[in-house]
């Protein structure tokens, strides 16, 4: 397969550090964003020691925020070689622990769509024109989720699906495909931060049918596959990585 040009937003660490690993092991250069230059910095130069100098790039910007979108696409398209993968990953749960009053919800509910709603579509948008046709592959994050809450996070990641979808149908005439994964329990990600106690991680991993909980690089499998020309006719479809944790239908 010939070297391919792909972008992974949330680059530096967890999941997106895990698939922008595989890409690189298969021989694709990869640009690494993110809103901390730190995480995309080490990460980069991982890849590049790893894989060959060049292969990683990386630019630090928030990508809810359409401007340092633009600046970030610029740096991204700045030779002029089409995109092949777009890989939407930026994104957590950042609604605060809040008193009830409904301005604290709304604080949580708006939070929470900056950082999975736009840092996903904004970035996709931003890159479409620029994607490859025919050919192209997008892949977006959801998440479990988006199934069963909580509230604020669980909704903004069902508003990934339903972009996603649309997006879908927006590409499909084009030869783009788009699709997204929707992760259950992952353990090796800054996602959980002080809330992944022992108690914390034996509950979720009892949610599953196998006991067992996910990593980051079973997700980046999945991501790549969906990239992959395996994939070519799969679109518009939500792909659910949770151990049967929640039941797909």
């Amino acid at each position: 397969m010939a070297q391919r040009r792909v972008v992974v937003s949330g680059g530096g660490t967890g999941i997106g550090l895990a698939t922008a690993r595989l890409f690189a092991a298969e021989g694709d250069r990869v640009v690494l964003l993110g809103r901390r230059e730190e995480p995309l910095r080490k990460a980069g130069e991982e890849l590049n020691e790893r894989h060959g100098e060049g292969v990683a790039t990386w630019y630090a910007a928030d990508l809810s925020v359409p401007e340092q979108v633009r600046q970030a696409t610029k740096f991204i398209v700045a030779d002029d070689t089409p995109i092949d993968v777009v890989v939407a990953n930026a994104g957590g749960n950042v609604a605060p622990a809040h008193d009830g009053s409904l301005e604290a919800v709304a604080a949580g509910y708006r939070a929470n769509f900056d950082a999975n709603v736009l840092t996903a579509v904004l970035l996709t948008e931003a890159l479409v024109p620029h994607v490859r046709r025919p050919g192209g592959r997008i892949v977006q994050l959801s998440s479990i989720a988006a199934l069963r809450g909580p509230g604020s996070y669980g909704g903004s990641k069902g508003w990934i699906n339903t972009y996603t979808f649309d997006l879908a149908q927006r590409l499909g005439p084009e030869g783009i495909t788009v699709n997204a994964v929707a992760p259950g329990f992952v353990r090796e990600t800054e996602f959980f931060g002080d809330r992944a106690t022992p108690e914390f991680v034996a509950a979720r991993v009892g949610q599953t049918l196998t006991g067992q909980p996910g990593h980051p690089s079973q997700v980046a499998a999945a991501i790549c596959y969906l990239a992959s020309a395996a994939a070519e006719y799969m679109t518009g479809q939500l792909l659910h990585l949770n151990g049967g944790a929640a039941l797909g239908r």
